[in-house]
């Protein structure tokens, strides 16, 4: 099974997945990293923060811009992907299995994520 089965989408293209322990993977979309084209900088927050949804957490340049990444739901960070941050360039190779960006835990309702599209219906607004 694909992880785009399982995964919600922002439209500012943040993807959110939920993990078996009640936490969530975020990462941005398949979509977001190929519009970005060759990823050079990422920036990421530090461990133990808590952001509301819609907070700038992130931050990534590529060769043709640089652009703020969003928390999709409420959360507290607690972990970070730091090998990304080393070598950004992984998000353009492998943006779900290896370019995954921060685990939380979230601080929000679960009501926060009644905007979110799951990857199918992602896709197509996109078209």
């Amino acid at each position: 099974m694909s992880i785009t089965e399982n995964i919600l989408c922002s439209k500012s293209h943040e993807y959110l997945l939920k993990n078996d322990d009640e936490t969530y993977t975020i990462g941005l979309t398949d979509y977001a990293v190929e519009q970005l084209g060759d990823i050079v900088f990422l920036e990421l927050p530090d461990v133990g923060i808590t952001f509301s949804k819609g907070d700038t957490f992130a931050t990534i340049e590529s060769v043709k811009a640089a652009s703020e990444i969003y928390m999709p739901i409420s959360g507290k960070i607690l972990e970070v992907n730091s090998s990304l941050v080393d070598s950004p360039e992984t998000l353009n190779e492998d943006v779900y299995e290896n370019g995954w960006l921060v685990k939380v835990k979230a601080t929000g309702d679960i009501s926060e994520q009644d905007d979110l599209l799951e990857y199918e219906d992602y896709k197509e607004e996109l078209e």
